[in-house]
């Protein structure tokens, strides 16, 4: 697992005026037209540039940015290498990546997304050639989505509740198994669902995974974190019945249903600013009277929380990734905020914990 950064990314209302973002790009031209595209309408404010990776860190140490605007192939140090480290410094910044290189389940986007990406563009048109239109309509609503994730607005913060009753393993309040287990990731999932899933080993009950991540990215999400886990991953169809002994990798929003003698899952399309809603998963269970375990992973923002508590209050047990643990603490904080009783735990701890659920 890539190396931790020692603190949180603490999750704070918006810092007033425009929205600070760092440009990292090797060629002038493309730091000109980025420039450009992102200040157009005068809420984002590039406070930086950099022509390759190690420079991109100098200058997130010293700038602060909210977001960055991270090319793949430069000179010096790569834009996927120095992802990883920026996400090692203390409150990293969000990273979108901005390459001819990242397109939907292409090798540098898994690898930028398991580096600490949080999103990528690809800068050419379907067709091929660069395509400044496309970065145009698509890049500042990202670059403002991710800062708000990073720093929530006021209103957007957790509310704690009251603790519900039923929280803790089996030894310890006489309560059965959970059915199902539900994962909640973002910034650094990857890499934690990876050492969860391998400290766990096949689990006796359906799981399932909620992973933020960009359009058409799953399936080679799911083979990465197979072969690293050492069990099946797969990505769920519409109408899937929900299985033990594999793991189900959410493409796209979804929620789960009653079935014949079990769960099925129905996809829609992607309707929140995050993708796929962990909420909206969670919540799904909770409606249907389940006592699931909820597992909310590192990422930035508070997807998860109101669905974990939502859980709780059904008898379900929380877990969350320890703070000293995560890329960026904001959900798991989140959620442990709403759920006062949330295990807090390394995700290979989290792995064995699952595990241990079952034995006798």
């Amino acid at each position: 697992m890539k190396p931790l950064f020692p603190g949180p990314a603490s999750p704070g209302v918006s810092p007033p005026g425009p929205i600070p973002v760092l440009i990292v790009d090797d060629s002038a031209f493309m730091r000109i037209a980025l420039r450009r595209i992102i200040e157009a309408e005068g809420d984002l404010r590039v406070v930086a540039e950099a022509a390759d990776g190690e420079a991109a860190i100098a200058a997130v140490r010293q700038h602060q940015p909210a977001v960055v605007a991270m090319d793949v192939e430069m000179p010096v140090l790569g834009g996927i290498e120095a992802t990883r480290r920026i996400m090692a410094l203390p409150n990293p910044p969000a990273i979108i990546m901005v390459s001819q290189h990242t397109q939907a389940d292409s090798p540098a986007a898994i690898a930028a997304i398991a580096a600490g990406a949080s999103d990528y563009i690809s800068k050419e048109a379907g067709l091929g050639g660069l395509d400044l239109g496309h970065l145009d309509q698509a890049l500042r609503g990202r670059l403002r989505h991710w800062a708000r994730q990073r720093y929530p607005l006021a209103t957007d913060l957790p509310v704690p509740r009251a603790a519900p009753k039923r929280i803790g393993p089996p030894d310890q309040a006489g309560q059965a198994p959970p059915p199902l287990i539900l994962i909640a990731a973002s910034t650094g999932g990857p890499d934690a669902l990876a050492a969860l899933l391998a400290a766990s080993g096949p689990l006796p009950v359906p799981v399932l995974i909620a992973q933020h991540m960009p359009e058409g990215l799953a399936p080679e999400l799911a083979r990465l974190l197979a072969r690293r886990a050492g069990w099946p991953v797969c990505v769920a169809e519409n109408g899937q019945r929900v299985t033990a002994t594999s793991a189900t990798l959410l493409p796209t929003d979804g929620v789960l249903l009653r079935a014949l003698g079990g769960f099925a899952l129905r996809l829609a399309p992607n309707a929140g600013a995050v993708h796929p809603s962990a909420d909206l998963l969670f919540r799904s269970a909770a409606l249907l009277g389940l006592a699931a375990c909820g597992v909310v992973l590192t990422g930035m923002g508070q997807d998860g929380a109101a669905g974990a508590a939502a859980l709780a209050a059904e008898g379900g047990r929380i877990l969350v990734q320890s703070t000293e643990t995560s890329v960026v603490a904001g959900m798991p904080q989140a959620a442990s905020s709403l759920v006062a009783e949330a295990e807090a735990l390394s995700p290979e701890a989290l792995g064995l914990a699952l595990r241990a659920m079952w034995r006798a």
